[in-house]
Order: C-alpha cells, then sequence, then structure tokens
C-alpha cells in the first residue's frame, strides 16, 4: 500500500469546487455528504440525477433543455444523452468576451505571447464567416496538421460553431500517419502550420503537405498558418491561403452558433494505430462538453482565476481537453516543441513566468526529470502552483515522490486515467481527499468502474480488468465508416456484454482508490500468473545505470517469459553483475514472478507518436510477426534492432 503523502487542509478543502458541487447535491437531493467516497456511490446509482444536477451546477448553455438526461441506461453501446436539447459546444467556450488573458503561447524558439477572450472571440468569428462562406456546415469535416499554437483552437471553434466536425494530427505525424486518419474522414478544409520547431531546429510542413494532398483529393482548401516563417511560401500547395488572407476582414462580428442536438458529432478522435489502420471515434459536442467540464471543473478544481497548462500535442486527446477549459474563463497556456529545449528546467521556467497554478504533463516526462536529477522546486517560483496532473502511462511510486520532495510540498498529485476512447478519465483526481504513492485518487464521479477478475466478477484489493457499466456521455456515439457497429462493439464489448472493457489493468482499494498496471493486451502471463508491466517498470526505473526500458512476454514453449529490453545510460554496458543486480531488484520488491528470464540492451526504447512505449509492436517483431502500422510510431526504424535479436531464439 503506498504512503500518504499528503492531505488537503481543511480550509483548502471548503475551497474546492468539489465541496461546493457536494453541498449542491445535499440540497437538491436531501443528502448528507461529507465526503467523496459516499457522493461517489450516489453517483454512480443515481446517474441522470447526477448529470442534470451537473448540467444545472456547470451553467450549460443551451438554447432548448432537454426532455430527459438519458434514455436507456441499459443499452452500452447506445444509450442517447440529453435528447431533445439544442446546443453548440463553441458557444459554451466562448461564453467570455472580455479583456482578460484566454491564451498564452510559449513556442520553443520564441517569446511568450497572449490573446484575450476578446480577441479569441472575433479571430473565431472571423474564421467561422470565412469557412460558411465556402459552404461547410453540419457534418463536414474539418482537419488540423497544426502545432499547439492559438490557431488551432481558433480553427476548432470555428468548425464547431457551423456544427463541422474537427479532427487534427500533430505535425510530427509521418505522411502515411495522417493519410491513415484523414483519409478516413475525408476533411474539406485542412489547417496547416508552414512547420514547427523541434530541439531548437525548425522543420517543413509545407512539402509533407503537398504530398498528402494527392491522396486527399476531398481538400478543397488548404489554410496556412506562420510559425517557424513570417510569411511563407505557399506557391507549391495546391488550393492553399493565408491564414490571414483566409479569415473574414470584417470586424464586430456576431457568430450565428449552430444550435444542434445533443449527440451532434463534434470531434473525430483516433486510436494510436499501432496494430492496423487508427479506428476512427466519433464523439458528441454535448458529452464531450459535460464530461471534460466534469474533470476540469470537479476532478482538477479548475477555476476562473487559474493558469492551466497541459504539455500536449493536437494529436493527443489532452489537447481536446485543455480546450474545454476556455468554458471557466480561466487562462490557457500552450507549448510547443521539446520539453527538455534548451534544458530540462524548460517548462518549469515557463510555469514560474506564466504563474501556471494545475500543470499537466505525462509520467514519461517525470521519469525524464528524475533522471536529468532536476530540482524545480528549488530552481524556480512554483508558489502559484496548485496540482500536478500526469496521465500518459502509469506514475511510479517514486513519480509520486518526486514530485512531493522535488516540485513542492504542498499540491495535489493527480495521476489520471482514461482514453482517447472517452476523451477523458474513469479515474483522477479528489482535491478534497488525500494522495497516496503510486495511487490515482478516485474513480471519476457518475463513471461506474470496477476491476473485474477473470470470472468477470468485480474484486478489491486484487488485480483485474478496468470494466465500466454503465454508459457515461462521451463513449463515442459511433465509429466511423461502421454502419452496423461491429467495430465498436468489437473495441470494447465483446469480452463482457453490455459493459464497456477499456483495456487496461488495474487494481481497486478499499478506501477508493486506483492503480494501474498497464494495458491488459500487454499483461505478461507467466505460469498462467497475470502480471502488470507497471510493476517491473517501477523498480527498474530506480536504477541510475538505465536509461529506459521496455517489458514485453514472450510466447515460449506453452508458455510466456518475460523480456526485459534496457536502454543503458550514458557510458554504460550492460553486464553480467548488472543483469543480476536488476534480476535481485525485481524479486525482492516485485516477486519471484516478476523476474525476467531475458534482459536484452537496446539502443532506444520504441514510443509512439503520443509518447506511449509500444509493448505490443515489440512482441510481434520479436515473434516474426508483421507490425501493420509503423507510421504510428515516433521512431519506427528503431524496430529493426528488436527484429534481429539471436538471444531471443534460445533458451
Amino acid at each position: 500500500m503506498g504512503k500518504k503523502l499528503w492531505q488537503p487542509s481543511d480550509e483548502r478543502i471548503k475551497a474546492t469546487n468539489m465541496y461546493r458541487f457536494m453541498h449542491f447535491i445535499n440540497e437538491k437531493h436531501g443528502q448528507s455528504f461529507q465526503e467523496y467516497g459516499p457522493l461517489y456511490d450516489w453517483s454512480v446509482e443515481n446517474i441522470p440525477e447526477f448529470w442534470a444536477a451537473f448540467w444545472e451546477f456547470a451553467g450549460i448553455k443551451a438554447s432548448k433543455p432537454y426532455d430527459q438526461v438519458v434514455d436507456d441506461l441499459s443499452k452500452l453501446p447506445g444509450a442517447k444523452w440529453f435528447p431533445g436539447a439544442r446546443l453548440n459546444f463553441a458557444e459554451n467556450l466562448l461564453q467570455h468576451r472580455d479583456d482578460r488573458v484566454a491564451l498564452v503561447f510559449k513556442g520553443e524558439e520564441l517569446d511568450s505571447t497572449s490573446m484575450t477572450y476578446a480577441q479569441l472571440y472575433d479571430e473565431v468569428a472571423r474564421t467561422a464567416r470565412s469557412l460558411k462562406e465556402m459552404g461547410v456546415g453540419p457534418g463536414d469535416r474539418v482537419g488540423g496538421f497544426v502545432p499547439n499554437m492559438p490557431h488551432a483552437i481558433i480553427a476548432l471553434l470555428a468548425t464547431a460553431s457551423l456544427g463541422a466536425v474537427w479532427s487534427s494530427c500533430s505535425p510530427d505525424f509521418g505522411i502515411k500517419g495522417v493519410l491513415d486518419r484523414f483519409g478516413q474522414i475525408r476533411p474539406r478544409v485542412l489547417f496547416t502550420g508552414d512547420g514547427y520547431f523541434f530541439k531548437g531546429r525548425g522543420f517543413d510542413s509545407l512539402e509533407r503537405v503537398s504530398s498528402i494532398l494527392k491522396d486527399l483529393p476531398t481538400i478543397e482548401k488548404v489554410v496556412v498558418i506562420p510559425y517557424t516563417q513570417q510569411e511563407p511560401d505557399i506557391s507549391q500547395v495546391p488550393n492553399a491561403v493565408h491564414y490571414d488572407d483566409f479569415k473574414s476582414s470584417e470586424a464586430n462580428l456576431e457568430i450565428p452558433f449552430e444550435q444542434l442536438p445533443a449527440d451532434h458529432p463534434l470531434y473525430v478522435m483516433f486510436t494510436s494505430g499501432t496494430t492496423g489502420l487508427p479506428k476512427c471515434m466519433v464523439q458528441s459536442a454535448g458529452g464531450i462538453l459535460v464530461h471534460q467540464l466534469k474533470e476540469l471543473i470537479l476532478h482538477s478544481d479548475l477555476k476562473q482565476e487559474d493558469t492551466i497548462f497541459y504539455f500536449t500535442t493536437c494529436g493527443w486527446m489532452m489537447w481536446n481537453w485543455l480546450v474545454c477549459s476556455l468554458n471557466v474563463g480561466a487562462r490557457l497556456v500552450l507549448f510547443d516543441g521539446n520539453p527538455f529545449h534548451p534544458n530540462p528546467g524548460a517548462l518549469w521556467k515557463m510555469a514560474q513566468d506564466e504563474k501556471i497554478t494545475i500543470f499537466g504533463t505525462s509520467a514519461g516526462y517525470i521519469a525524464a526529470l528524475q533522471a536529468a536529477e532536476e530540482s524545480p522546486g528549488k530552481n524556480y517560483d512554483l508558489s502559484p502552483l496548485k496540482a500536478v496532473l500526469s496521465t500518459g502511462s502509469p506514475l511510479s511510486e517514486e513519480g509520486f515522490e518526486y514530485i512531493y520532495q522535488e516540485v513542492k510540498e504542498d499540491l495535489q498529485m493527480a495521476s489520471i486515467a482514461g482514453g482517447s476512447d472517452i476523451n477523458g478519465c474513469f479515474a483522477a483526481g479528489n482535491p478534497m481527499g488525500p494522495v497516496y504513492a503510486g495511487e490515482l485518487q478516485a474513480r471519476c464521479l457518475a463513471m461506474k468502474v470496477f476491476a473485474y477478475d477473470e470470472n468477470g466478477k468485480p474484486v478489491i484489493n486484487q488485480q483485474g480488468e478496468l470494466v465500466c457499466t454503465a454508459p457515461s456521455p462521451s463513449m463515442p456515439i459511433y465509429f466511423w465508416d461502421d454502419p452496423d457497429g461491429e467495430k465498436y462493439h468489437a473495441a470494447y464489448f465483446d469480452v463482457y456484454p453490455n459493459v464497456w472493457r477499456h483495456g487496461d489493468f488495474i487494481e481497486i482499494n478499499e478506501r477508493g482508490g486506483v492503480i494501474i498496471y498497464g494495458r491488459s493486451d500487454t499483461t505478461l502471463n507467466p505460469g498462467g500468473v497475470r502480471i502488470g508491466t507497471a510493476e517491473i517498470y517501477r523498480q527498474v526505473e530506480q536504477l541510475e545505470e538505465i536509461a529506459d526500458s521496455l517489458v514485453v512476454g514472450q510466447d515460449w514453449k506453452n508458455d510466456v517469459r518475460v523480456v526485459l529490453f534496457v536502454q543503458m545510460a550514458e557510458g554504460v554496458d550492460l553486464t553480467d553483475d548488472l543483469k543480476k543486480k536488476i534480476r535481485t531488484l525485481i524479486r525482492t520488491n516485485a516477486s519471484p514472478r516478476h523476474v525476467p528470464a531475458k534482459i536484452v540492451a537496446v539502443p532506444e526504447v520504441i514510443y509512439t507518436l503520443n509518447m506511449k512505449k509500444v509493448e505490443l509492436a515489440v512482441k510481434k517483431v520479436i515473434q516474426g510477426q508483421e507490425v501493420l502500422n509503423k507510421d504510428a510510431l515516433s521512431n519506427p526504424e528503431a524496430l529493426d534492432f528488436y527484429a534481429g535479436i539471436k538471444e531471443l531464439q534460445e533458451d
């Protein structure tokens, strides 16, 4: 059991949105909740009442109210949320039109710039007018191939204001990676940056865009946003126009927000696509709005006076999640580039300069900070900081402890977990509760989440499959090009009928905390005992000799053996003595079953473009199977090394 690292003061608890919402429920429903656990239990047993209360609490703007919250809670998938309501997602995010700062942008090589809520509204209005004049309307798709900069948000909001559907990729995606995504949904308009910066270098995007367009005949207009150059040459890009020439020249425009059903499509999100073509998950405007606001307002305690940052690209769902913060009137900080450029403290200097209060990142970034022995709390003034959020992969106990030792003692360390599938979380922070090392604080309100054992029964203090046994508003309304729902059903509902099986291996303890052990499709099964890869990573990360690691299960002689790949720290060799040290550490702190049968040094560990370790693709390669979609990987060329390891063909 992880040790307790932080407890909010009574004063802090009473100042949270969660506390305010709990008393709102007490008054509205005659309850007497004093803490999170009973509130959570009520929320999952009274799902329609919960969402009706939150809709009111958050002040959702709708031109027509819903007739009912949900038509049939027993339908999973297929439940209809907020039927009868008419609303617009962008209108809910553009309620604030004052001179407070909405967006701060810090590009790797550039000074930070800012945009007020009034300026943001004006930019969206002018961009939406031009899209509408092109004939873009409800159901049309608009794509973004853009760095994480204000123009990406402007393009998204302009798209959503018209009822068109937004989808974006990060500009570091390869040509095939973009075509695998946009080729399926066939957008009419593409917004692109002229390039991007990474580690001090500028990279051109326009050449790639020209190649992409050859296989994307549906694109009628390419809107080019200057970033790496003031006036990029767009002559080689068919149907291209500079952003300033595209947006309407009229000032003081009002946005005629298209009023649409709550289940009207808003986003197409993509799976990582490492095992085939990415799946295209279509999500609804009303569902995303209420779901993300619940997580931002209640679980992250976001308020108008906050400055929120998430280290992300436009190809990861955390970007969509961050954008929704505009509804609250908070200040959003956008960063594009390498988080370690020019040094490991780059983002913390930005946190100091911009007075960031909620700092979001990935477990991989925190591990890299640890390895670099960075001490942000000593080097920068982080006094405004009240919360650090981490996702992408499980954060180790040592990662939690590092944050409290080297960043700040008095803050909420919220590890959060969910996925692009729901554009949000199954488990996240609870600003009213304590933080324990290695644990997500709580299952999210109204998310009926359990750990199922191999018999499909819920278990406590035991590892099992993460399942959700009731629908939630942000679950996909359908998959693209899946008329009979077969792909959708196969993705989540084939194992347990009428139950969402997410694919994570978790444990829920008696106090409601959640521990994530990794993806269940990469769970190791030596001798038939299930082991999460995170348990091994946790041990290996402690060793300064190891820069990074990857664990897979190799099918071997009618069983599975654990293989540990290690990327060595600079100047270190993998000796027999070091292998022995690794095995002893794992045996002592995990179990004999966790001990790898093989430990192999590799030049680099393979990641997706969203910086998640690619265990499944490596497992396929070492077993002689083909990896179908290498364009989803950030360093696909490294797979070749894994394919030829002789040691893995021996006992």
